[in-house]
């Protein structure tokens, strides 16, 4: 059986993330303003496709784990090479500084984001799971949170800071707490990043992250015309 990291969109909208999406048959994507993911069961058939494309629309969505054959009516708009890692035994604590962020802090997560560029987020992204910040002065300088959720596993993501506040560790501050609460709820951490992205790869395996051997990939698809 596959892993459910090789498809952890499609676990996560099965499962603990299935309010925040459209769902018809086995196919189903997130709301817009959730996220941009849509996802199918493993080996997809062409009614898998066509139900996809009834909750979809027009409306571009991404693939993401392993690569899947796009079928006829489809097209691919891109895709690029992700890196997917796993937490170690024991990794994640709390910090003093570190606060658990409400919907009243959303607008300024997604002024962060828009800063800090560390992947998409839109108005209700903070529904997918707990979201921590540090704060200065009452300003939102860096966050890090939890977005896909299979059965067994929850993704670290969102992880920013202001480039007026870099190089002092807040990263590995915020995403120790986001582990410990992962850890508190019986799952275990993981996160993806680009597999270009080398700096962000060297502080991941820095803090004893490692890479699961697969392929995984982002996929841009829309119905074709």
């Amino acid at each position: 059986m596959p892993h459910e990291l090789d498809n952890p969109a499609f676990h996560a909208l099965s499962g603990a993330h299935r309010p925040l999406g459209i769902r018809r048959g086995e196919a189903a994507r997130y709301r817009r303003t959730v996220a941009p993911f849509a996802a199918l069961p493993p080996q997809p058939t062409a009614q898998d496709w066509a139900d996809l494309a009834a909750v979809t629309g027009q409306d571009e969505v991404v693939l993401f784990g392993l690569p899947v054959e796009v079928a006829d009516g489809w097209e691919e708009l891109g895709r690029f090479d992700v890196v997917q890692m796993t937490a170690p035994d024991g990794f994640g604590r709390t910090h003093p500084d570190v606060v658990r962020l409400t919907a009243e802090d959303a607008p300024a997560m997604v002024d962060l984001v828009a800063e800090a560029q560390p992947g998409p987020f839109s108005s209700e992204t903070h529904l997918t799971g707990a979201y921590y910040g540090i704060k200065e002065d009452g300003r939102l300088i860096a966050m890090a949170g939890e977005r896909l959720t299979t059965p067994g596993w929850t993704e670290i993501s969102a992880v920013g800071t202001r480039e007026t506040h870099r190089g002092r560790g807040l990263a590995t501050r915020l995403m120790e707490a986001v582990a410990h609460g992962i850890h508190a709820a019986g799952r275990r951490p993981f996160l993806h990043t680009g597999a270009g992205n080398t700096t962000a790869i060297r502080l991941y395996e820095h803090l004893g992250f490692t890479r699961r051997d697969t392929a995984n990939v982002v996929q841009r698809v829309r119905v074709a015309g």
